[in-house]
């Protein structure tokens, strides 16, 4: 029996890769073992799939299976997106995902003391600060909702931008970008 010619791929430690990448309108391959993508006018730009968290996937994007065999040997997630990543159309997921840490967090967020303590926490993390005691999930989720208006309100003033509150147009998702009410 003959020894491989090269050693087995091995995903780089997550904090060591950079954690998204966007890619539109582009052809992905694996061209002489290298992750590749090419664009319309067939200029080839290589990219370090191994050291990419996760491939975000935008329309007029096509992938071979090769690539995506390539993807999941090294541990990179694809995810096809609309325009902007503002849609989720559908993910892979990495060779050897456990389910373990899905199944977790199903359990927290379904049994409601559990849910309301990771809340907490997550407001915590944000925020620098505890939050208020005896408040539901809902009352926690409209102060962060007042303290995040308030912000985008002071960074409005501070960079001289015309802005009284977010206010997405429904009608006109294809900009992928919110409207701002004068």
């Amino acid at each position: 029996m003959t020894e491989p010619i090269l050693p087995s791929l091995k995903p780089i430690a997550v904090k060591e890769r950079l954690s998204v990448l966007f890619i539109e309108r582009g052809q992905i391959d694996v061209i002489d073992g290298a992750f590749v993508v090419v664009d319309k006018n067939g200029v080839r730009t290589h990219v370090p799939v191994g050291g990419v968290t996760c491939l975000m996937l935008e329309p007029g994007t096509r992938v071979s299976h090769a690539a995506v065999t390539l993807a999941s040997r090294v541990g990179c997630l694809l995810v096809w997106v609309g325009e902007a990543g503002v849609r989720l159309y559908a993910s892979g997921q990495p060779g050897g995902a456990r389910a373990d840490r899905l199944l977790f967090q199903a359990k927290l967020a379904l049994d409601d003391t559990a849910r309301l303590k990771v809340v907490r926490k997550m407001y915590e993390l944000r925020f620098k600060e505890k939050p208020p005691e005896r408040r539901s999930v809902q009352q926690l989720r409209g102060i962060e909702g007042a303290r995040v208006r308030k912000m985008y309100e002071l960074l409005a003033r501070q960079y001289r931008v015309p802005w009284t509150r977010r206010n997405c147009d429904h009608t006109n998702w294809g900009s992928g970008i919110p409207s701002t009410a004068v």
